[in-house]
């Protein structure tokens, strides 16, 4: 039995040793790698796709020099996002040799089926590249691997986190942005009614107030407020869909500014997670979905929800 368990033990000690002759990382003879993709220039990329390791994935592409979601009607991207990312993909370099077998592949999260980031790359002469991002033996570096190579390595340049798959990451997220202070009238209209909403000195209040009753501050400013500016989770592009339930809105919102302009929102249909609602400003010829909570008052809010309740007296002791 004490042989047995000598023979195992060297066999696992065999087995670490291995471990590390394969995965430990290795630095260039000249201290300085070749580039990982030669001559990749980040001036000729014309596409960029970015899949996570959950299946999310956005597509960019640049179409008449700008920076646009394809998938979403041309949804115009943040250029200052995509170049310096593109920056980073072309300064990777085999500096830092990590493995060199298609064994260790799903072992460092870089195989075809595996990984934490597939990049897909599009050049303006239509030459395709995939870089595969993996996992992070620390904080500051990452396992990568250009498809078609067995070799993976190390880089300190670029971060997954840095390659979002969700299209909220590559564009301005404000949506149907008007200046508070020039809106003068705000109308919602939803199931509960039609509330109108006048300027009472710096604050909100129902045109037809009661004498008895107490407007709820907080509950009328959140509906201008929201009215004038909501953070895009998903762009949909500018071709209305049936399922987007803006024949029949569930709330809209009409607010009139200090130049005599009428601007309004329509809100939609949940989206197919639930937590979202699909809306169009008519600034935008963009359909977007939003947060739930954020358009949640414009759907829900009936008369009562504007108004202060009313204190209770308290009873008297007899």
């Amino acid at each position: 039995m004490k042989r047995h368990q000598q023979i195992l033990l060297g066999a696992l000690v065999i087995q670490v040793v291995l471990a590390v002759v394969v995965f430990w990382p290795r630095t260039a003879v000249s201290g300085v790698g070749e580039p990982a993709i030669p001559g990749l220039s980040a001036a000729d990329v014309v596409a960029l796709a970015v899949v996570d390791n959950e299946g999310a994935q956005v597509a960019l592409r640049k179409i008449d020099g700008a920076w646009v979601l394809p998938d979403a009607g041309n949804y115009p991207a943040k250029e200052a996002t995509i170049t310096p990312l593109l920056d980073k993909l072309v300064e990777l370099d085999t500096a830092t040799l990590v493995a060199q077998t298609e064994a260790s592949h799903r072992a460092l999260q870089v195989s075809e089926d595996t990984f934490q980031r597939r990049l897909d790359v599009e050049m303006q002469d239509g030459t395709r590249h995939t870089i595969y991002l993996g996992s992070a033996p620390r904080y500051t570096a990452t396992h990568f691997r250009v498809e078609g190579q067995a070799e993976t390595y190390l880089t300190t340049d670029v971060a997954t986190w840095e390659f979002n798959a969700l299209p909220s990451a590559w564009i301005e997220t404000a949506y149907g942005t008007l200046d508070q202070t020039t809106v003068t009238a705000v109308t919602l209209e939803n199931a509960n009614g039609v509330f109108e909403l006048v300027k009472d000195g710096d604050n909100w209040t129902l045109a037809d107030l009661q004498a008895d009753e107490e407007v709820a501050v907080t509950a009328t400013s959140a509906i201008v407020r929201n009215a004038c500016s909501l953070s895009v989770q998903t762009p949909l592009g500018t071709d209305l869909q049936p399922d987007y339930g803006l024949d029949e809105p569930a709330a809209v919102v009409t607010l009139e500014t200090s130049d005599g302009a009428t601007h309004v929102l329509h809100v939609g249909a949940k989206g197919p997670d639930e937590v979202s609602y699909t809306v169009k400003h008519s600034d935008s010829p963009y359909y977007v979905r939003v947060a739930e909570y954020s358009v949640r008052a414009m759907v829900e809010n009936a008369r009562a929800d504007f108004l202060q309740a009313p204190v209770e007296a308290t009873p008297t002791t007899p």
